[in-house]
């Protein structure tokens, strides 16, 4: 199972998203996006899955991350895709 973290421009985006994960089953959590991470609403949905699929993200997604651990307590990110 592989940690994702989902960027939005809006939060209603974020929120339609969770909404979309909540009715596909995969559980999730609307946070603060990270500080080493961008996004222009600041919201961000962290989940874990197998792999992440579009269909259960808005419109108004902005960019994917996989989750890869802390290095000397710092997290980890790698984009996957940016798709706005």
């Amino acid at each position: 199972m592989k940690e994702y973290i989902a960027t939005f421009h809006t939060h209603f985006s974020a929120m339609m998203s969770g909404k979309k994960m909540e009715t596909a089953g995969i559980p999730y959590s609307l946070e603060p996006v990270p500080r080493s991470l961008s996004s222009s609403c600041g919201t961000c949905i962290r989940f874990q899955a197998e792999d992440w699929k579009e269909e259960w993200m808005d419109k108004d997604c902005d960019s994917i991350y996989e989750v890869l651990g802390e290095k000397d307590k710092n997290p980890e990110y790698q984009k996957i895709i940016s798709l706005s």
